[in-house]
């Protein structure tokens, strides 16, 4: 069964509404814009933050045209910064196709980036909202010291679960955080509704990238090459627990690797089985497991209709089950 999916066909006539929404936020006169924008939006991906938008504001009383100029926000956002991102990993690949500055160049995929950044604030205004501008402002801010963090962890071979978490949550957990504030602040929801929709938000960032980061250990088509984090200096929390655990002598093997950053296919490849062989992926699994259990608890908490709650669950087993 195709979790996503079927979300996806529950809010089909939401999520096409949304898609004319962002193709008007993004439209221009400008030729080369336009051809870029094209190129970005041109197909529909997994839309799964626009998609927190619009669930949460339909669970907490109804989607408004504030709630799609949020869900436009946050894409825009989230877009501009998955470009910036490529350009500093030097990652060519991107949801299955070569990355904007892959075929463009840097200088015009990082402009472009900032346009989409100006853009996103522009949607958030239109929400009506300062609490929202004030999420997104913050949201922002999060984003950028996130990859700050996790260059400097990159930079300095810091293999550490606590910063891990801290960059994940600023970088991942914080766009799905936003995404269902928004939500439930355009769908109506009281303060106390909005801080535990908040809490939620949260752990579904961090599962998403901690199942993302899994991805990264098999070979399957995920839309990104295999290894590929540990390429980019990046060590997950299955490699971060296989070297606090495993014995001292292949753990000395496996950082002299890392520390001299001799990146070859064959040593990618060793590094990949030595987190899978010493429990790092099991371990990975369980956190996953243990945070969704808790994001259940929430959920059982709030006074949905039947439907919405089993809208919500099925979210929660996506992000369990997805396969890219």
């Amino acid at each position: 069964m195709d979790q996503g999916q079927l979300i996806k066909d529950f809010l089909r006539k939401e999520m096409v509404l949304f898609e004319e929404y962002l193709q008007a936020s993004v439209k221009s006169d400008n030729p080369l814009i336009s051809e870029m924008t094209g190129y970005l939006f041109g197909t529909t991906g997994k839309r799964l933050r626009p998609l927190l938008v619009l669930m949460t504001a339909k669970a907490c009383g109804a989607i408004i045209p504030e709630t799609y100029h949020g869900a436009v926000t946050v894409e825009l956002l989230h877009t501009a910064t998955l470009i910036h991102d490529d350009v500093i990993d030097k990652s060519d690949t991107r949801r299955g196709k070569r990355s904007l500055h892959a075929v463009y160049d840097n200088t015009q995929a990082v402009l472009l980036g900032d346009y989409l950044l100006s853009t996103a604030l522009l949607e958030s205004v239109k929400t009506k909202d300062l609490n929202i501008i004030r999420i997104i402002s913050e949201l922002g801010q999060n984003l950028a010291e996130g990859e700050l963090n996790q260059f400097t962890l990159a930079d300095r071979i810091i293999v550490d679960e606590a910063a891990y978490f801290e960059v994940i949550d600023k970088k991942t957990a914080s766009l799905m955080r936003a995404s269902i504030a928004i939500g439930a602040i355009t769908g109506g929801a009281d303060s106390l509704m909005i801080s535990r929709f908040t809490q939620l938000g949260s752990i579904l960032g961090i599962c998403f990238q901690i199942r993302d980061d899994i991805f990264d250990y098999f070979n399957r088509d995920v839309g990104k090459p295999t290894g590929n984090d540990i390429r980019e200096g990046k060590i997950t929390l299955p490699l971060i627990y296989a070297l606090q655990h495993a014995p001292a002598a292949i753990t000395a093997e496996m950082m002299e690797i890392i520390n001299r950053r001799n990146y070859s296919d064959e040593h990618i490849a060793r590094l990949l089985a030595f987190a899978r062989e010493q429990g790092g992926i099991d371990y990975a699994y369980g956190k996953m497991e243990s945070l969704l259990t808790e994001a259940e608890q929430i959920i059982s908490g709030f006074s949905f209709s039947e439907e919405m709650e089993s809208l919500m669950r099925l979210f929660l087993a996506y992000l369990k089950d997805r396969r890219y």
